[in-house]
C-alpha cells in the first residue's frame, strides 16, 4: 500500500518509517505531513492507499483534514500520544489507533486488521471516533496499576510534580499521584487552557484568585503557586488576554 504519514513531530515521523522498514511491511511511504492544510494538499496529489495520522496536529484535527475531504478511499490507522484517546478506541471497538512512542508489534497488528476494514466500517468507526473525540475531549485519563481515574479538566484545579511523580488536585478534594513527569501531560493541558508557571506546577486558568506582583498566585481554593523570572513574562500574557474572553 502506498502510504503518508500526517505528523507534526518529524522524529515521531522518522521512528515510525525506521520500523516499517525493519518488519518489512507491504507499504511505501510516498509523502510526509504535520499540518492539517499539508495533508489535504497532499492525499489529494498522492491518493494513498493508506494513511498514518496523528490525531492532534499544529493547525488542528484529524478530524478536521477528514471533514475537508470529498471521499475518504483510503485506509486510517490513527496515532495518538494520549493514552486516553487508546482507550477510548478500545472502548468503542476500534483497532486501527496506535500510542506514542508506537510499539512495532502493535504496529504489525494494526497493519493487518486495518488491511482486512471495509470501507462501510471504516466509515463507521472514524465517525465514532469523532464522536468520542468531541463529546470527551474535556477530559483526561490516569493509569493506575489496578484502575483508570476519569479527570474532568474543567474540575482540575491544578498539578504538582516531583521527582517522577505528579499529583493532580481536583475542585471536590481529591488527588491523585500517578508516576510520570508532568510534561507527559504539559501539551494535553496547555490545549484545555492550563498554563505553567513554574517547572513543578500546572494551574487551570480559570482558578485563579490574584496574582501578587512579587511572583506568586493565588488560586480560589487557597493554594499559592510560585512564578519563576523566566515563565512570569508568558503568564502574565496569558493571564491577560484570558481575562478578555
Amino acid at each position: 500500500m502506498k502510504a503518508i504519514i500526517v505528523e507534526d513531530k518529524e522524529y515521531i515521523r522518522k521512528g515510525l518509517l525506521n520500523l516499517l522498514s525493519g518488519i518489512d511491511a507491504e507499504v511505501e511511504v510516498i509523502g510526509e505531513c504535520e499540518s492539517v492544510q499539508e495533508a489535504v494538499i497532499v492525499t489529494k496529489t498522492c491518493k494513498p492507499e493508506l494513511v498514518f495520522l496523528d490525531i492532534n496536529l499544529s493547525d488542528g484535527t484529524a478530524f478536521d483534514f477528514l471533514d475537508q475531504l470529498e471521499t475518504i478511499d483510503f485506509k486510517i490507522i490513527f496515532i495518538t500520544a494520549y493514552e486516553e484517546y487508546a482507550l477510548k478506541a478500545l472502548k468503542i471497538g476500534a483497532v486501527d489507533y496506535l500510542l506514542k512512542p508506537v510499539d512495532v508489534e502493535e504496529l504489525k497488528t494494526a497493519l493487518q486488521k486495518v488491511a482486512k476494514l471495509s470501507a462501510d466500517d471504516q466509515k463507521h468507526q472514524i465517525a465514532k471516533a469523532k464522536q468520542v473525540f468531541t463529546n470527551e475531549a474535556n477530559h483526561i485519563i490516569l493509569s493506575f496499576h489496578d484502575s483508570y481515574q476519569v479527570i474532568n479538566l474543567d474540575e482540575l484545579i491544578y498539578c504538582e510534580s516531583d521527582k517522577g511523580y505528579t499529583t493532580f488536585y481536583c475542585s471536590d478534594g481529591k488527588k491523585h499521584l500517578v508516576s510520570k513527569t508532568l510534561k507527559d501531560f504539559e501539551d494535553r493541558l496547555l490545549e484545555a487552557n492550563f498554563q505553567r508557571p513554574h517547572q513543578s506546577f500546572m494551574i487551570n486558568m480559570k482558578f485563579v484568585d490574584k496574582y501578587d506582583k512579587a511572583g506568586t498566585i493565588y488560586l480560589k481554593n487557597g493554594t499559592k503557586i510560585p512564578v519563576s523570572s523566566r515563565k512570569k513574562e508568558s503568564f502574565l500574557s496569558s493571564l491577560f488576554n484570558w481575562n478578555k474572553r
